[in-house]
């Protein structure tokens, strides 16, 4: 995946190091894009213990690489406040990516992908590239932890795994500003089947104060955001 255009902190196997030299395309972006010099400070993390921002300084800058000293480390954890885990219907892949990167700047802790009877079965689930997004994700928005993924075959394993979960569906009862919601569960297109919303009514269900009609992808944004900001 492509360098993202800012940069909070940057992943690298070496921090922790007294001294490295960075190189290529990460090179060209923070000479070219971001225009460090030396004598600036960047921040490192270890995908191993994200948790853990390493300092460095710049000591030298060449057309072909750039050279840090380390300054100092310490435990500098950035995350949401409230946990969020997102029960997914699955949909088109690519319109996951589209909201992927806004999902994990809200906080969302985890997403799992479920087959629902409305799901496309040839769609599925890319979790290496969904990685690959969050990792530039977390560069630009500062996020230390990583967003988790898994999925479910079908409502049924999902639920009683998750049996808290709240649902997102047309109904009469709108979400509260100040709901205290950890699992919400989000339709594919076209909504839950009829024998779906029938397993369904066991649980609370609850809507946004909307008249308009949002596309799964809109509705899992909307939703994380009302709940985590």
């Amino acid at each position: 995946m492509d360098v993202v255009f800012l940069m909070i902190f940057i992943y690298e196997e070496n921090a922790g190091k007294e001294r490295f030299t960075i190189k290529g395309e990460l090179h060209k972006y923070l000479v070219k894009v971001r225009r460090h010099k030396e004598g600036d400070t960047l921040g490192f993390r270890r995908k191993e213990a994200p948790e853990m921002l390493y300092l460095y300084k710049v000591v030298s800058v060449d057309p072909r690489s750039l050279e840090v000293a380390y300054l100092g480390e310490e435990i500098n954890e950035v995350k949401a406040k409230k946990e969020l885990h997102i029960g997914w219907c699955v949909i088109d892949s690519k319109s996951v990516e589209k909201v992927l990167p806004s999902l994990n700047e809200i906080g969302v802790e985890k997403i799992t992908f479920i087959y629902c009877n409305r799901s496309q079965k040839n769609f599925k689930a890319d979790f290496k590239r969904y990685e690959r997004i969050i990792e530039a994700s977390n560069q630009q928005c500062g996020r230390s932890d990583f967003m988790e993924f898994a999925t479910a075959k079908n409502l049924q394993e999902f639920l009683s795994e998750n049996p808290d979960t709240k649902v997102f569906d047309f109904c009469d009862n709108v979400l509260e500003d100040d709901a205290d919601i950890s699992t919400v569960l989000i339709g594919c297109e076209g909504g839950f089947s009829p024998e779906e919303r029938e397993f369904l009514s066991g649980y609370d269900v609850f809507r946004l104060d909307t008249p308009l009609v949002l596309r799964s992808e809109s509705a899992a944004l909307a939703v994380a955001s009302k709940i985590l900001l």
